[in-house]
């Protein structure tokens, strides 16, 4: 079963929420060499699937009745592990829950697993993870994305009804994007991160994947809204995500530079063309806009976020929970040999990479300007959300490479060339899975909303999903 009305379904005609989670472990067990779950919760969830079979009798299910879900292994939820799918966080074990997790269990979401990822989520192919590569569904020698591979690859490979993932650059639309699945990064602040291992906190978003939009749409609806736990979580009111408006026609921005940009594939600039003009016909006004920043945007991401990074790995020491390193001796070598021995060098460069940026002597060089940067950037896309609903550009510019066919750091960034500016304008984002190279591969189109219009963006992608069926 791959989406929720599947799931109801089968409910509706007489199979338990027990037997449909038999049915997603027994997926899980066949397609184990994908590596997407590094724990199934089979004992928990077989709970919380029989409270749920008896709340259907009583009338008194909620929402999310008999919808199973994995989460990205950086999401907490009290008395089950979690590790960042790092060496550092071994054995450790959540003494809470997640509110959005929180949420999703009080409208009675069945929580299957923790979901294998790039540790601490910096990566863009999930092979950084401490306990080895995701493989992606539509090839099994190909990457699933990153950071939230796992999530993606459960769900296009129907081991789960969704998951949730992490988007800090791009980690839930590129990974959707690689693996034909739906990713949306709400607005900064729609979802509370409380519960959310922190990588760069003024970037990180919780969001779902899922294989259908409206349960993209009510699964933002559930998690979203304020919470006393996280101040950056805001108070703004929470729209019904699920109601559409197929009649109303949308002023849309195509950035330019996109799809001049070197490196992007044919097929990948063909499909989004052919949008644009299926776009104009059903009588929406398009426009290609120009965003003369695109160049400074993955540099301005990466001394940002390796700053926060930084600061907010400096908690995992060895002393306090987590992997100690057995031959150290004293607090010093302690701290040391622990985070060397229990850090992977993807994160090791990071927080290096952050800790420089902040050092006295290159603050002002590295990160303020990278600050002054990234108001430049928002104050251009919210003078572009002016005079435009949406913003329309690719996901990513290829479809999944080769795992192992990515060796450079700097190459590997320049896989979130496009979806970056979400995040560092703190805007809501989505990718569709509306295309199909010749390989057989997919890859998504991508669609900006406004700060908050969640419920436009998803509209409009309801309404870019009937165009693709046409087309």
């Amino acid at each position: 079963m791959h989406t929720y009305a599947e799931v109801k379904k089968a409910i509706s005609s007489g199979d338990t929420v027990v037997s449909i989670l038999d049915a997603y472990l027994a997926k899980i067990s066949a397609n184990k060499n994908l590596n997407a779950f590094l724990e199934v919760f089979e004992e928990s969830a077989r709970k919380q699937a029989e409270l749920v079979d008896q709340k259907i009798k009583d009338g008194t299910a909620g929402k999310l009745a008999g919808m199973v879900i994995g989460l990205k292994d950086n999401l907490c939820y009290k008395g089950h592990k979690v590790s960042a799918s790092s060496k550092i966080l071994e054995g450790f074990e959540s003494l809470f829950t997640a509110t959005a997790v929180e949420r999703l269990l009080a409208e009675d979401a069945i929580i299957i697993g923790r979901l294998n990822c790039d540790e601490f989520a910096m990566g863009s192919s999930n092979e950084n993870s401490a306990f080895g590569p995701v493989l992606n569904p539509h090839g099994d020698n190909k990457v699933p994305g990153g950071s939230s591979g796992g999530s993606a690859a459960a769900v296009a490979a129907g081991l789960c009804t969704a998951a949730l993932g992490s988007d800090t650059g791009g980690s839930i639309r590129q990974p959707a994007s690689f693996t034909g699945t739906y990713g949306l990064k709400p607005t900064y602040g729609r979802i509370s991160r409380y519960g959310l291992i922190a990588y760069a906190s003024s970037f990180d978003q919780i969001g779902p994947f899922t294989n259908d939009l409206d349960d993209a749409a009510l699964l933002l609806e559930i998690m979203a809204g304020s919470d006393d736990y996280d101040s950056t979580a805001s108070s703004e009111s929470v729209e019904p995500y699920t109601k559409r408006d197929s009649a109303k026609k949308y002023k849309v921005a195509v950035i330019g530079e996109s799809l001049s940009m070197e490196g992007i594939d044919p097929e990948v600039k063909n499909k989004l063309e052919a949008t644009i003009s299926e776009l104009k016909s059903d009588g929406h006004e398009v426009e290609t806009v120009s965003f003369p920043y695109l160049d400074y945007m993955v540099p301005t991401y990466y001394v940002l976020t390796t700053a926060e990074a930084s600061s907010n790995l400096s908690r995992f020491d060895g002393v306090h929970y987590g992997y100690r390193s057995g031959g150290a001796q004293g607090v010093e070598d302690t701290y040391k040999k622990s985070r060397s021995e229990g850090f992977g060098p993807e994160v090791q460069r990071r927080i290096m990479a952050g800790t420089f940026v902040l050092s006295h002597g290159y603050y002002d060089a590295y990160y303020t300007k990278g600050q002054k940067v990234r108001r430049v950037l928002q104050d251009k896309t919210n003078e572009i959300f002016e005079k435009f609903d949406v913003i329309l550009l690719p996901t990513t510019p290829t479809t999944a490479f080769d795992i192992d066919a990515v060796s450079d750091p700097i190459a590997m960034y320049l896989q979130d060339i496009y979806t970056v500016h979400a995040n560092l304008s703190g805007n809501p984002a989505i990718s569709l899975p509306l295309g199909k190279h010749t390989s057989g591969l997919p890859f998504g189109v991508q669609v900006i909303g406004d700060h908050f219009k969640e419920a436009d963006m998803l509209n409009f992608s309801a309404i870019l999903e009937k165009i693709n069926d046409k087309a």
